[in-house]
């Protein structure tokens, strides 16, 4: 009988032992549900604490997946002025008889890299209308030299030049300016994300250029 009412004794204060963890439990539960803000307010403390960002996820600017239109009305190119890779003086005209893609392209841009890659001699395609290309990238104290030298394809001028960013209103990159050899005025610009873009960005330029000496 004893030990009857033992186990009776020890049954009955374990559960009381675990009744005041449940009772505890539920007590911090009910804690924390009141310290939390209500849903409109956790939204709206999110919304404020989530820096806004005009950057897509690798760090760069976004930037549309379709080219714009050629200008309604051409405007005249700057010539482009600045260094080369070995620090010499330069400028490529822009109304030397050949039509010319300036690409706008930089060493830390991650999409720029296609670009890179697609000039190097290997895999280059040629570009409608006859196309040269000049890389344009911005000075020596924003760019990486030595970088550069790993990516500039060794037949393709890269020139640094930030007054030539300014001066054709760049302000992102991959970007790209076609601009007609004879009268120097850039007739179509736009970014863009692949070669095939680029391609079709000369290609709309020398169509419409076309069409208007046809009505003309």
């Amino acid at each position: 009988m004893n030990v009857v009412i033992g186990v009776v004794v020890v049954e009955t204060l374990i559960l009381a032992l675990l009744a005041v963890v449940v009772v505890a439990l539920l007590r911090s539960h009910a804690e924390v549900l009141r310290r939390l803000p209500a849903p409109d307010e956790a939204e709206h403390d999110a919304a404020r604490l989530q820096p806004v960002s005009l950057e897509g996820l690798d760090g760069e600017p976004r930037m549309p997946a379709h080219l714009p239109g050629p200008r309604g009305a051409a405007a005249q190119a700057h010539d482009i002025v600045g260094t080369t890779l070995g620090g010499d003086q330069v400028v490529v005209s822009m109304a030397s008889g050949v039509h010319t893609l300036v690409a706008f392209l930089s060493t830390g841009c991650l999409t720029c890299r296609t670009f890179w890659d697609g000039l190097r001699p290997a895999v280059r395609q040629p570009l409608p209308g006859g196309a040269r290309v000049v890389v344009v990238v911005k000075d020596r104290d924003v760019e990486s030299p030595s970088k550069l030298r790993d990516l500039a394809p060794p037949d393709v001028p890269v020139v640094h030049s930030s007054q030539a960013w300014d001066g054709f209103g760049i302000a992102m990159s991959p970007y790209f300016c076609f601009v007609d050899g004879t009268t120097g005025e850039v007739r179509s610009e736009g970014a863009a994300m692949t070669w095939e873009q680029v391609a079709s960005l000369l290609r709309d330029a020398l169509m419409d250029e076309e069409l208007a000496r046809r009505e003309a």
